[in-house]
Order: C-alpha cells, then sequence, then structure tokens
C-alpha cells in the first residue's frame, strides 16, 4: 500500500528539484525527506529519483508514479471540498499570494466584495512576484495565487492546478519628454532599437515579456539600467536614462513626472494574469467564492 503522504513529499522533490529545497517546503528536515524517499521506493519496488548534474530528477518509474500522484492528490482536495461543504465550512481563512498590481487590481476589490457577501471568509495576503506565488500553492503555503503567464510556467493543462482567466493587459512604452517618438499617438517598438532600454532583472516574468516584445520587432534591447520597481523603471526613463516597456496597471495612479507614456502598435507585450488554485481544491467552499470575487474584480479591467 502506498502512503500518500510519501506521494505529496515526492511531488515537491520533483518540484523543487533538490532533497533540501523541498524539505525546507514541507518544513521537514533532510534526513527525513531521504528517509520517506527511500519508503516510497521499497513500497513500490522501483527506483523513482535519480541524481543529475542540475539536480534531483525522475526516473521512468518516477514519472509514472507522479502522473498518478497529481490525480490522487487531486482527489483528496476534492474531498477535503466536499467534506467542508457538508459540514457547512463558510467561515475559515483563504491565503492569497499576489504581486503587488494584482493585489492593488483583483485582490483588494475581491476582498471588498467576500466582505459583503461572505463575511465569514477571512483573506490573509502575501505579497509574491509573478513567477513566486505557484509554488507557494504547490508547497501548500498559500491557497490561491494570482501570477501571470512567464517563461516555464506551468501550463493550462498542468494536472497539479486549476486555473481561473482574470484579465490580459498591454504594457505601454515610457520614454523620456524630449524623446522623438513623444509626440506620436502610438509607438512602433521597432523605431526604439537603437535606444538604451530600461527593464526588469531576468527571474522577472516581465523580463521575459519585454525581451518577447523586441524580438517580435525585430531586435534585442540593449538593457543598461535594471530595476523590478516600476516606480524607478519610470523615474529613470523620465531622467532620459532610456526607454521601457511597463505594465499599464503598474502606470495607474503613477506620477509619471518628466516621462510620456505611450501605447504600443502592433504586436507588443501583453501580461495575461490568472487565478490557480490546488487541482481538485476549486470546489472547496472557502475558496471557490475567492476566485468568484477575484474573476468578478477583474471583469472588463483590461481587454488585450
Amino acid at each position: 500500500m502506498i502512503d500518500p503522504r510519501r506521494l505529496r513529499i515526492l511531488r515537491a522533490v520533483a518540484d523543487h528539484r533538490t532533497v533540501t529545497a523541498a524539505a525546507a517546503a514541507l518544513y521537514l528536515t533532510p534526513s527525513a525527506v531521504s528517509q520517506q524517499l527511500s519508503a516510497l521506493e521499497q513500497e513500490t519496488g522501483h527506483t523513482l529519483l535519480i541524481r543529475g548534474g542540475k539536480g534531483v530528477r525522475p526516473t521512468a518509474a518516477g514519472e509514472i508514479l507522479l502522473a498518478h500522484t497529481h490525480a490522487v492528490l487531486a482527489q483528496l482536495e476534492r474531498a477535503e471540498a466536499e467534506l467542508a461543504a457538508y459540514a457547512g465550512g463558510s467561515s475559515g481563512e483563504v491565503t492569497v499570494a499576489a504581486f503587488a498590481t494584482g493585489i492593488a487590481e483583483v485582490v483588494a476589490p475581491a476582498i471588498g466584495l467576500l466582505t459583503a457577501d461572505h463575511p465569514g471568509i477571512r483573506v490573509r495576503v502575501r505579497d509574491a512576484e509573478g513567477d513566486e506565488s505557484l509554488p507557494l500553492v504547490l508547497d501548500g503555503e498559500a491557497d490561491i495565487a494570482v501570477a501571470v503567464e512567464y517563461r516555464g510556467a506551468p501550463g493550462e493543462g498542468d494536472l497539479r492546478l486549476a486555473r481561473v482567466p482574470l484579465y490580459a493587459e498591454p504594457f505601454d512604452a515610457v520614454l523620456y519628454a524630449d524623446h522623438p517618438l513623444g509626440t506620436a499617438d502610438r509607438v512602433e517598438l521597432r523605431e526604439l532599437a537603437d535606444s538604451e532600454w530600461i527593464g526588469p532583472y531576468p527571474g522577472n516574468p516581465c523580463h521575459d515579456m519585454v525581451l518577447l516584445a523586441c524580438e517580435l520587432a525585430g531586435f534585442q534591447p540593449r538593457l543598461t539600467h535594471w530595476s523590478d520597481d516600476f516606480r524607478a523603471v519610470v523615474a529613470l526613463a523620465g531622467a532620459g536614462a532610456g526607454v521601457a516597456l511597463v505594465p499599464r496597471s503598474a502606470l495607474r495612479g503613477m506620477e509619471a513626472k518628466d516621462a510620456i507614456v505611450r501605447p504600443v502598435a502592433g504586436p507588443a507585450a501583453t501580461r495575461r494574469v490568472f487565478a490557480a488554485v490546488r487541482r481538485g481544491a476549486e470546489g472547496h467552499p472557502l475558496i471557490s467564492p475567492v476566485l468568484e470575487a477575484l474573476a468578478k474584480a477583474a471583469a472588463g479591467i483590461f481587454t488585450a
């Protein structure tokens, strides 16, 4: 008989690629994780993981068991949801991990909606960048992630997660005040090919989106200045340090002193935002109303 608790450990190691990182996510010691994995291999009669140059990875047998693990853990989530519904679970806490502008655009308004419609649900918010919130959900440290599409993000068919699309927003070009394109109604990105650029650090999902938009325009941006803080990016652009692409919601309410903001013509970067939960948990009586409130708050924010 396979112990489902050990399946959670197997998935954590497969997700994090190292025993040490998986142990930290599960609040266990590395030795405890190794012991549980050894016991799981004894239960199944197969070697499930091998160590390589890039960390631990599943064997062929491990991949087979992982596919069943996703289904088993999703079914356990559904069982917990149905039991909570049976018990009338309309009161409790839900943790939402989201990036800063996602908090401002949809999480905060959703909390307002829940206060009126589901006063028994308390939402606890964790500020997490667009690529950090999904691991928090998978590790059980958050119930819902408000995340963005990025290179390497789990896709819609990922068996570990259920997703709800929220909104898509364009990136706008930010130029210094006397830039030659400052009088144009819309900016063609290829006209900025020779400019110095200001952008987020690699690893930030917006970094990939900016690179992709420029690649579609036929060039690679010459990134000279780096910041993950969009206020700093706009300030640098206004000072004439370079040009930038910034998500429209990040510009909302910001004083763009000495900077000019223009929409981008043609194919441009688009930030697609979605909510995600562990698969099977979407029907939980506490989580489902929060997902509905997030979708309602997001309705009509942007179209792209």
